[in-house]
């Protein structure tokens, strides 16, 4: 019994309490039903996470990534904390008359979308679970079994409720439970789809983030659309009141590319499947596309998808005037001085670092964890002063970099001659424990969290230090507590983990002496500064813990938690 109730306490779980409440605490009165909807996710969650750690029925059957917890709880409550943290800070601006109500109604649909997809998902895994009961005799077991199940059915429930009560008409509602009933399904297929795909890749709570993060992105490029189509046919309140609102050109540009490389695979086996019957049905055989056709077919393809196919989809529902490409030129040489001499720094640097460090790795003993933290750094020197001196620029960098390294990896996986299996070496060079051969994704996360917190703070902004909240907690604070860590570490924080308490006071310490530099430059370039000392310090310590506690993918979450706290 007391090794039950020691189990249900952990550091990872006791910070995220703490980043919700604190979340939480910070509402104002009009979003209390969104508050009380997080503390109910968060609850149904915890429920779901202990059943599965108790239960090795849900691990067999997803073969998640070795050597991590499940992670269901923070990977569940982190991005609807995200949404909630920048509904406050709209509120704040609405106050100030600094943003308009259309883009509150639509950042408050990401965050009921984002939730209905983690409820969907926790019932996916409470039924999942459920099934096990035939096999496992515990009482206790089935007993907390029915129980995660149950709470997770009333959270939907009280989220129907909740967005009833905050809707104005009975279309709009009927609407709104049709748009969140889709995301729900959606996240469980795509869930289903990335553990199956790719096991041993990512952790359940992992793959939750990304499902519920990929589900919310293609939502509102699905709504984008059936706004267009739908503008002059018929009045769907829903799509023209939350994802009408104005967007920049570098956001549309950023969000046509990744979601064109990201569904390039699915129109790619489309072409091959068309091509190789047309080549049956000319020769009349069984005749399949030679490796060579194959990589000609594929670069083809890629080349039309992302040059006409994907433009002509901007171009006709965000109204752009130009070819996107032509804009991204004439942007960039509208400044050429300072953009193009940003780029050859750039590029300079990634050479002389990747071909130094790829020497290393292949010669050296050095410890693959503590060699790729340099990469946290080169990750500093790039983006930090882009984001001072250029952050408009650097949102399409952060872009056009993240489809490369999309488009290399699906050239990885799929072995394109004549770059796949060099590409798969050079790769290998870099991995760790938590990357496999099958999906490299730790370049993934350290490119996205940078870019996330600077792509969320497009707009108002009155946290000057929410946009460096990627690079200080990763490229700071995670680079010194590993080091310092590994050197001079000594007491741990859990017997058996790595993570060590000089570490982590080395990196909250380290993140907090460049916030007192950093606030003072922001300041003499008229950034706004309303963040306080204290709120800060809370926001480090709590974002350092959950870096020595959690077994996650640390990329990935900690830049999310210390944007949402910043935010408040």
């Amino acid at each position: 019994m007391t090794k039950t109730k020691t189990s249900l306490v952990t550091g990872e779980r006791v910070v995220v309490a703490v980043v919700v409440s604190r979340v939480i605490l910070s509402l104002p009165l009009s979003l209390i039903s969104h508050g009380f909807s997080l503390f109910l996710l968060c609850l149904s969650a915890f429920l779901v996470e202990i059943r599965a750690e108790t239960s090795p029925f849900l691990l067999s059957r997803f073969s998640p990534r070795r050597g991590a917890s499940s992670g269901i709880l923070l990977g569940a409550v982190t991005l609807p904390s995200v949404m909630l943290s920048k509904l406050v800070q709209l509120t704040r601006a609405i106050s100030l008359h600094e943003a308009e109500q259309d883009e509150l109604s639509h950042v408050t649909m990401q965050y009921w979308a984002a939730s209905a997809s983690c409820c969907a998902i926790l019932i996916y895994l409470s039924v999942i679970m459920s099934q096990a009961k035939k096999t496992e005799s515990l009482s206790s077991s089935l007993w907390l079994t029915r129980v995660s199940l149950t709470g997770t059915v009333f959270y939907g429930v009280a989220c129907f409720v909740s967005l009833s009560m905050i809707s104005h008409t009975g279309l709009n509602t009927s609407l709104k439970m049709l748009w969140m009933l889709f995301h729900g399904l959606a996240a469980v297929k795509l869930i289903r789809h990335l553990l199956c795909t790719f096991p041993s890749c990512a952790s359940i709570g992992e793959a939750l983030l990304v499902t519920s993060g990929l589900v919310l992105y293609f939502g509102d490029f699905l709504a984008c659309t059936i706004a267009k189509i739908c503008e002059n046919l018929i009045p769907v309140d829903l799509v023209s009141i939350s994802y009408g609102i104005k967007r920049s050109e570098t956001g549309i540009i950023v969000q046509g590319l990744l979601l064109g490389l990201l569904l390039f695979p699915m129109v790619f086996r489309c072409v091959l499947h068309i091509y190789e019957t047309f080549l049956r049905k000319r020769d009349g055989g069984q005749r399949n596309c030679s490796d060579a056709a194959k990589s000609i077919l594929f670069f083809v393809s890629l080349v039309f998808f992302m040059v006409l196919a994907v433009p002509s989809w901007m171009q006709f529902v965000h109204d752009f005037h130009q070819h996107p490409f032509l804009w991204v030129l004439t942007f960039v040489f509208s400044e050429p001085l300072k953009r193009i001499s940003l780029c050859i720094y750039w590029v300079l640097l990634i050479v002389v670092s990747v071909s130094r460090f790829y020497s290393i790795s292949r010669s050296s003993k050095v410890e693959r964890i503590l060699l790729r933290k340099y990469y946290h750094l080169m990750a500093v020197l790039m983006f930090l002063p882009a984001l001072v001196l250029q952050p408009k620029f650097l949102d399409l960098a952060f872009g056009a970099a993240l489809a490369v390294f999309v488009a290399l990896e699906i050239i990885r996986i799929w072995r394109v001659q004549p770059l796949g299996e060099p590409l798969h070496h050079f790769m290998n060079a870099f991995t760790d424990h938590r990357d496999s051969e099958l999906l490299i994704v730790s370049h993934f996360s350290l490119l996205l969290g940078c870019a996330l917190p600077i792509w969320m703070s497009s707009g108002f902004n009155d946290r000057a230090l929410s946009p460096f909240s990627g690079i200080l907690s990763l490229g700071i604070g995670d680079t010194m507590a590993s080091m310092v860590g590994h050197k001079y570490g000594v007491l741990r924080w859990s017997k058996t983990g790595k993570k060590t308490v000089e570490g982590t006071a080395a990196g909250i310490t380290s993140v907090m002496a460049v916030c007192f530099v950093l606030v003072p430059v922001l300041a003499s370039m008229g950034y706004i500064l309303s963040q306080g000392w204290w709120s800060l310090l809370l926001a480090v310590t709590a974002t350092g813990m959950l870096e020595a506690y959690t077994a996650q993918l640390d990329n990935a979450f900690i830049p999310l938690v210390f944007y949402s706290l910043l935010c408040l």
